[in-house]
């Protein structure tokens, strides 16, 4: 009996993909397991497997073309077995077109970093399945000559936007490869807007991922009703023991802490005293999430996209600074996977390396809560003994599902969350 092969639905919102490539042609054996073809979503890009071994028969879905998410776009056959009329019928012309690879077959990242990185596909010796050039091609491919900075195609081309040399960076990547990531850390301001000439009006569609954003941000503020919670944090204790967890890193040789990971662990532990703010609303209940996963908002050029921190409660601040610092660099060289964006249970935004100090978010459906944070900046305050000091000051702004949370709840979970930070240690308790 033929086997259909689905589109399959990759993220909870998504309802349809683009077809990017055929692996195999049509007529041709596959093994179940096997990749059958790529597709595309505002988020990821996957390989799909295979369902079946058999014969790959009745395409019908090509390169380009956006197709709805459980749709057949394929079947697999066994030998001597044929399609029935109806599925044939339902097939029509799209099973006769040519499904060529190009000259120079190259998985959808590679292409982006080839296109990145000024790289010909066709003189690059694919080392993929038949052939197939991968990213890891291209970045070797990409070697820079004798002198210059080892770097990823995506941290030069950021580094490139934001204006920052390379020669400055240390890399936290392979054989000190400078990462996306790395440029991050240290780039304050954005890449460069659109130049716009004198009378001249630039149309930008809202499309792809940017309409995704478009439509689930707003979803989310026109049916939760947002309220907002700000406090300041005396970042003095924090700065310390980052400052030792940093030695220690240094000494191991792994990524140092950032801030963000600290904050990821700190939020862990304060979720897990308030479980309303790790919950979704299902209908006309209240579901209390049992696993903290934690998403920390990462920048693109196309938008945002959250990748997710899993059992982040569960976890030391070395495997989370690893966890957060891997999903970022992937998120910025597009190489995320549906698994990697997909269970968060709240949201941390952290705009601090841009220098913002304070601002607003809006919560990430279908969660109950988001955390923004703002940069650290020296400030004046009035210590324990009355006396006026300067001391490193971080402003946090909590927004929750009014539905959801209540106010004093939020807040008893802001004020745990500000002594953790102030103090560390408490963590341990």
């Amino acid at each position: 009996m033929p086997v259909p092969v689905i589109n399959p639905k990759l993220e909870m919102a998504q309802e349809a993909a683009t077809v990017v490539e055929w692996l195999k042609r049509e007529g041709e054996r596959v093994e179940k397991g096997e990749p059958l073809l790529t597709v595309e979503t505002d988020k990821v890009t996957v390989e799909v497997e295979s369902p079946a071994s058999g014969v790959l028969a009745g395409v019908r879905a090509v390169p380009g073309q956006v197709v709805p998410v459980t749709e057949v776009i394929a079947y697999i056959l066994q030998p001597g077995e044929e399609l029935s009329e109806s599925a044939s019928q339902q097939i029509g012309r799209l099973a006769d077109l040519p499904l060529p690879l190009s000259s120079a077959p190259a998985t959808p990242v590679a292409q982006r970093l080839a296109a990145a990185a000024g790289v010909d596909l066709s003189a690059v010796q694919g080392t993929g399945l038949r052939g197939r050039v991968t990213k890891v091609d291209v970045m070797a491919a990409a070697e820079p000559p004798p002198g210059k900075v080892r770097a990823t195609p995506a941290a030069r081309r950021s580094a490139r936007e934001q204006e920052v040399d390379l020669q400055t960076i240390a890399g936290s990547g392979p054989r000190g490869r400078v990462q996306a990531a790395d440029v991050a850390t240290v780039a304050l301001t954005p890449g460069p807007s659109p130049q716009i000439g004198r009378g001249e009006t630039v149309v930008v569609p809202l499309a792809g991922m940017r309409r995704t954003i478009a439509e689930r941000m707003t979803a989310s503020y026109r049916e939760a009703p947002h309220i907002t919670f700000t406090v300041r944090v005396d970042m003095s204790g924090f700065e310390r023991v980052r400052a030792q967890f940093n030695a220690r890193a240094e000494a191991a040789g792994v990524p140092r802490a950032s801030v963000t990971a600290l904050i990821v662990k700190a939020v862990a532990w304060a979720l897990k005293r308030h479980p309303y703010l790790n919950s979704t609303l299902r209908g006309e209940e209240i579901h209390l999430l049992p696993e903290v996963n934690v998403g920390v908002a990462v920048a693109l050029e196309e938008g945002l996209i959250v990748p997710v921190v899993r059992e982040a409660d569960r976890k030391g601040v070395a495997e989370i600074t690893a966890g957060v610092h891997d999903l970022t660099v992937r998120a910025r060289e597009g190489q995320l996977g549906p698994a990697d964006v997909a269970g968060g249970t709240f949201t941390v935004s952290n705009l601090g390396p841009f220098g913002i100090e304070q601002f607003t978010a809006i919560i990430n459906p279908p969660q109950a809560a988001i955390l923004a944070v703002g940069a650290t900046q020296p400030e004046p305050v009035v210590d324990e003994e009355g006396q006026v000091v300067v001391r490193p000051v971080m402003r946090m702004t909590l927004s929750a599902d009014h539905r959801v949370v209540d106010g004093a709840i939020a807040a008893r979970f802001l004020a745990d969350l500000r002594e953790a930070l102030e103090a560390p240690a408490l963590i341990l308790w």
